[in-house]
């Protein structure tokens, strides 16, 4: 495998318009590295990095306006003052013969899909039972994910580890049993995290986060490590990541599901 190429390479062999994600990668990890937490953290909530030349001219830098793509729950979390921190970590990791300036980032919610049927659960959304329970996907067709037991799973992976822990459930004892709990809304230090799941066993709680599938995007273990201390210091006891790219049979998913039991009760 070849070294990896630095901010400065990657953006000197492609268009500006082409390295948003890596400009954004960089940024979110000085600001880390500094102490401005909120900001990096806040920033690994963002989807996809659209730029846009907004001004030039030759006696000035090139004005670029960034378009962050965000889950619609949470746009309240990019306030104007963690925006204007993500802006200056874009500014410092910025090479100096890149002769650009960030004129604003702008915020775009996911246009979700909706279905069919979507007034009707807008209305039974609005009812006297709301849930947290796969908030993201409620409103989503029912074909697009995977549905078991009433609960939502965002793709095949989580569905196919929902089974192994559901039969690992049904071989313990009453007394001894596990709680399942995917993709639970869970308010941590001022953000809204959802777990792909949430796991009690013996009076601690764990989560599994199931990594390789999401967007297609190349996993940034910095991030990772990040949301997990999150977690921690909120009281979970262990964070397991289940990587699908190194799994490739049940018996393996349930090797994992066992050595993650074990690992939590040992905390």
């Amino acid at each position: 495998m070849g070294e990896a190429l630095s901010l400065a390479d990657i953006m000197e062999s492609n268009p500006i318009e082409q390295v948003g994600e890596q400009l954004l990668a960089a940024a979110a990890t000085v600001l880390y590295q500094q102490g401005h937490t909120e900001a990096a953290i806040t920033a690994t909530d963002v989807t996809a990095v659209d730029m846009h030349l907004w001004n030039s001219n030759e006696y000035e830098p090139d004005e670029y306006r960034v378009y962050f793509t965000v889950e619609p729950q949470l746009v309240e979390q990019f306030t104007d003052v963690v925006i204007e921190r993500i802006v200056d970590g874009m500014h410092a990791v910025l090479p100096k013969r890149v002769a650009i300036r960030i004129e604003s980032i702008e915020i775009c919610p996911v246009v979700p899909v909706p279905s069919p049927d979507w007034r009707k659960q807008l209305r039974a959304a609005n009812g006297p039972m709301p849930t947290n329970q796969a908030r993201k996907l409620r409103l989503e067709p029912e074909d697009q994910h995977p549905i078991e037991d009433d609960l939502h799973f965002t793709n095949e992976w989580e569905h196919k580890l929902y089974r192994v822990l559901k039969e690992r459930q049904a071989t313990l004892p009453d007394n001894e049993t596990i709680g399942i709990l995917p993709l639970a809304g869970m308010r941590v230090l001022g953000y809204t995290r959802e777990p792909d799941f949430l796991i009690t066993y013996k009076g601690r709680a764990g989560v599994i986060e199931v990594d390789g599938f999401h967007h297609g995007m190349p996993r940034r273990a910095s991030n990772d490590h990040s949301r997990d201390n999150l977690m921690l210091s909120a009281g979970v006891r262990w964070v397991g990541r289940l990587d699908v790219r190194d799994v490739g049979t049940k018996a393996e998913v349930e090797k994992f599901v066992d050595n993650f039991l074990a690992r939590l009760v040992r905390q």
